[in-house]
């Protein structure tokens, strides 16, 4: 809105997966948008899964998610999340749309999540451990790579060479993560750091807790 009010051309891109349409918030911030023809792109990413709930559940088998955006007046488009030049071409469509002061974009990705929701979650719980490989839209890395071979910009030997050095960048930099310490090793944070660098005068409540820390340390 501040882009909108100073008339720049800046545009404001959230994403939530399709389970948090169901939320208030998220009709909440159609109707904002709508309403003040917010130059703003709304990502609903559409991987199936909502932790261990089914896509259905949030009202995806009665309709599409980009449905829900024409009701406020939102122009809307669902794309196939797993094709990097299609999601490219919606995006900067949405985008010139705001920047010309036509409003918001509402963008469906449909994806599949094949991977886990979060390091505590089990997705073999929930739905058949080879669900992913059935997933109809594939890969979208080897999808572009397949792609770009065809038209002649690319080669399984730069992808290959592409890969070894993404995967030593992610290994150097956990190396040196692991220096400022893990959860299980130190070097470890001062607790008292805790209650630091929040209030400018600690409130009372947080002088008690801390002092309770104190004296569970000293027992």
């Amino acid at each position: 809105m501040a882009a909108a009010i100073k008339g720049d051309d800046d545009v404001a891109a959230a994403w939530i997966g399709e389970g948090s349409t169901a939320e208030a918030d998220f009709h909440h911030a159609l109707t904002f948008a709508a309403v003040y023809q917010a130059p703003v792109i709304l990502n609903v990413i559409n991987n199936q899964w909502a932790i261990s709930t089914f896509q259905g559940f949030a009202g995806g088998e009665r309709r599409s998610f980009a449905a829900r955006g024409p009701g406020y007046g939102i122009a809307s488009i669902r794309v196939d999340g797993n094709d990097f030049l299609a999601v490219h071409a919606v995006t900067r469509w949405a985008a010139e749309r705001a920047r010309r002061g036509k409003g918001p974009t509402l963008i469906e990705h449909v994806t599949y999540r094949a991977g886990a929701h979060s390091t505590s979650d089990d997705p073999s719980r929930y739905r058949p451990k080879d669900e992913w490989a059935a997933w109809p839209l594939g890969d979208p890395v080897e999808r572009l790579k397949q792609h770009l071979i065809a038209e002649g910009g690319w080669s399984e030997a730069r992808h290959e060479a592409l890969e070894d050095e993404l995967r030593a960048h992610v290994d150097d930099c956990w190396n040196e993560a692991v220096t400022y310490g893990t959860m299980t090793e130190g070097p470890f944070l001062d607790e008292n750091e805790l209650f630091e660098d929040v209030f400018r005068d600690m409130p009372a409540h947080l002088i008690e807790q801390r002092e309770q820390m104190r004296n569970l340390q000293e027992d």
